[in-house]
């Protein structure tokens, strides 16, 4: 935890009547946790075919099967977003004849809001089976629809570890701290960090996720003025 003390340098630094003998700025860190809500699942369809209209055609088929799967679970068109979408030529070098395209990939990306964890791993179990061998689990990601009550009670913790260490500061110059004169949020807080587990066997139906918790960080630099010790 970084700190700084600025002593007051009239008079040699010494303290007289009323004079404030300086400030102090310390750094402050903070933490929440609390149990996600959310199920953000990335998942993608990878075909590959000797032309890219027959690449493009399987690879749309097969994000209809995964869009239809996760519907039937519920999942509103709002929560299901494409995220990434591309078409690629495989290329391959031959001796002789130099590179050559060997085949056409097309790929397409989902990404979906699963808002009941209850039925969240069935729901990408199926949509999985849905799009069958061409189908790419990128990954899940458990974090809150909102978060700013954990952020609040993450940003609390910061500003009292700052508000300990100031005092213990002022207290060892034998001075008190008096009126806050800067505040700052140090960088984007860490969070949400998910810390489920996520296994994924050979079978579709063995798949499952934990939900687990998930922390919320805050750091925070504040600086106070420093009063004489009464």
């Amino acid at each position: 935890m970084a700190t700084a003390y600025d002593a007051d340098e009239a008079g040699g630094g010494a303290t007289r009547g009323n004079a404030s003998p300086g400030t102090v700025r310390v750094s402050g860190a903070g933490s929440a946790e609390a149990a996600p809500d959310l199920a953000v699942v990335s998942i993608g369809v990878e075909c590959r075919a000797d032309s890219v209209g027959h690449a493009y055609a399987r690879a749309g088929a097969g994000s209809d099967a995964v869009t239809a799967s996760f519907r039937r679970h519920g999942v509103a068109d709002s929560d299901i977003r494409t995220s990434g979408l591309n078409v690629r030529a495989e290329l391959a070098w031959r001796d002789g004849e130099g590179q050559r395209v060997t085949g056409y990939v097309a790929a397409s990306t989902l990404t979906v809001k699963l808002r009941d964890l209850g039925s969240a791993s069935a729901a990408t179990s199926e949509a999985v089976d849905a799009g069958g061998n061409d189908v790419r689990l990128n990954g899940v990601e458990l974090t809150f629809s909102d978060d700013a009550a954990v952020r609040a009670r993450a940003r609390e913790a910061a500003w009292l570890d700052a508000l300990s260490t100031a005092t213990q500061y002022a207290q060892l110059a034998s001075a008190r701290l008096g009126r806050v004169l800067s505040i700052a949020e140090d960088g984007p807080g860490r969070g949400p960090v998910p810390l489920p587990r996520m296994q994924r066997a050979a079978a579709v139906e063995s798949l499952s996720v934990e939900a687990g918790d998930s922390v919320v960080d805050a750091a925070v630099s504040v600086e106070w003025e420093l009063l004489a010790g009464t």
